[in-house]
């Protein structure tokens, strides 16, 4: 059976032109924010360039660095746990919860825990397991996947967070108030907080000099996730590892004002080990990390601090939703990470949604406008763009393009190398266009029309008007003429 496209997925997105419009609006929104933070900081530029040496730097020497990382956070009284892919790390969790004898577990937002489909392995085992963004809580209840990795309920408005809390939580029907709909939440997870016998958190950033790690935040339920019960496991890719303590400084003034256009996350917790009396169990986990650090071409997709920033200013994804992309991370970094993944060994492992597998996310690198944006926002300067239009290829050379758009890709290429025969085609088009029937260019055959409406044809070619610009400027009588002399 075919996989669907993005353009598929994005279609009944795009149906709803008033929240497809309010989509656009609310992530634009967040992008100004962004600039505005951005252009309040001297040194951003400086700090961008550190931010990319420092991780290229620590990925170099990542088994250094990972032993390091290693060493100070067992001498913390951490336990430190190697995954090589979804299905080791979603067993070693597993076994560390059975073990404890735990039943339910809160978890804050974590992208890893997402990439890996740990919630669906715990609940089949038996265990419950809570969302404690409220984002991510919201999807929860609704049994959706997140659709943007810092704001994961983005393309949902309040009305419907209403109806889900009505359904689900019991509140008042109809009732839309932010705050009240607020305090209902608050409420509910402050009865699972209590309830959790261990609690699952993500990591943003692993420091090899002490052995600690960062979360950050802007509800604080992280921190009262981990404050409650006695174990905590944080759940991380190896790429989160930065070398000193020092290094901190760059990231943490990059990654909130990229985010969310705020000066630095609300909460900002560092982990040094277990608290008195509990554990820590630490997850690094590769699972085709180290693939993407061995091809030079995509190595700085790795950078990534998951941010969001490209995924805000994205034309694309701001107009078709995140789950049109059918993947843990949707944008412009997902449309890069997501197509490299599925063409290496390491897949999204067993529980992986439909989708998720083989060439599903061949379609990616061309839901791309090739504008840009998404590299000049980048905090850590992954060259986005260039890497997307590499991508294309790839997946051309692998034969993953459907068999309509090579037909079409081989005839552009045709007239595109051919200036005579692009000549005559665009003189025919100029002519033919403007009788046309709308029907046919707008047509179910003709899939690239949907949603898209052609210019109206120009009167003449550039290069045409090119020689009558030249001819107009040759007649014109020369002003350095003798006889143009002052008397």
């Amino acid at each position: 059976m075919k996989t669907a496209e993005h353009p598929d997925r994005a279609r009944a997105f795009v149906a709803d032109d008033a929240r497809a419009h309010w989509h656009d609006e609310s992530l634009w929104f967040v992008r100004t924010k962004r600039d505005k933070q951005a252009h309040s900081v001297p040194e951003w530029e400086r700090l961008r360039e550190l931010g990319s040496q420092i991780k290229r730097h620590a990925i170099s020497r990542w088994p250094d660095y990972l032993e390091e990382f290693e060493k100070n956070a067992t001498a913390l009284g951490a336990k430190v746990h190697w995954a090589a892919n979804a299905e080791e790390h979603n067993r070693i969790v597993l076994g560390i919860l059975q073990e404890a004898g735990v039943e339910k577990v809160t978890k804050s937002k974590s992208m890893l825990t997402e990439e890996v489909h740990l919630n669906p392995h715990l609940i089949r085992n038996g265990i419950e397991v809570t969302d404690t963004d409220l984002g991510e809580r919201i999807v929860q209840l609704r049994e959706e996947t997140p659709s943007h990795i810092v704001l994961p309920a983005i393309h949902l408005k309040r009305e419907d967070v209403s109806e889900t809390f009505n359904q689900h939580l019991g509140t008042e029907a109809g009732n839309a108030d932010p705050a009240y709909l607020t305090e209902a939440a608050r409420q509910h997870l402050r009865e699972k907080f209590l309830g959790a016998e261990a609690s699952i958190t993500g990591v943003n950033f692993l420091v090899a000099e002490t052995g600690g790690f960062v979360v950050c935040t802007n509800e604080g339920n992280a921190d009262l996730g981990t404050s409650l019960p006695r174990l905590h496991i944080a759940c991380t890719g190896i790429e989160k590892l930065v070398p000193r303590a020092a290094d901190l400084a760059v990231y943490l003034r990059l990654l909130g004002r990229s985010a969310t256009g705020q000066p630095i996350t609300t909460y900002t917790s560092h982990f040094h080990g277990p608290r008195p009396g509990g554990e820590l169990h630490i997850v690094l986990v590769d699972n085709g990390r180290s693939d993407l650090a061995d091809d030079p071409q995509f190595r700085d997709i790795l950078n990534c601090i998951r941010c969001g920033a490209c995924i805000n200013t994205c034309p694309v994804y701001r107009r078709s939703g995140g789950h049109s992309y059918a993947a843990t991370v949707p944008g412009p970094v997902g449309s890069v990470l997501n197509p490299l993944h599925a063409l290496t060994p390491m897949i999204a492992g067993e529980d992986a949604r439909e989708g998720e597998r083989g060439d599903a996310h061949g379609s990616l690198p061309f839901a791309c406008s090739l504008c840009g944006s998404c590299t000049d926002v980048c905090p850590v300067k992954i060259p986005l763009h260039h890497q997307l239009l590499a991508l294309r290829k790839t997946v051309g050379d692998r034969g993953l393009l459907p068999w309509g758009k090579r037909i079409q890709m081989k005839a552009a290429s045709t007239l595109l190398n051919s200036p005579k025969l692009f000549g005559a085609v665009g003189k025919i088009a100029r002519k033919a266009l403007p009788v046309l029937p709308k029907m046919a260019v707008y047509n179910r055959l003709n899939a690239w029309g949907n949603g898209r409406d052609l210019p109206p044809a120009p009167p003449k070619s550039f290069k045409q008007m090119w020689r009558d610009e030249l001819k107009a400027e040759s007649a014109q009588p020369s002003s350095n003429g003798a006889g143009d002399a002052p008397r």
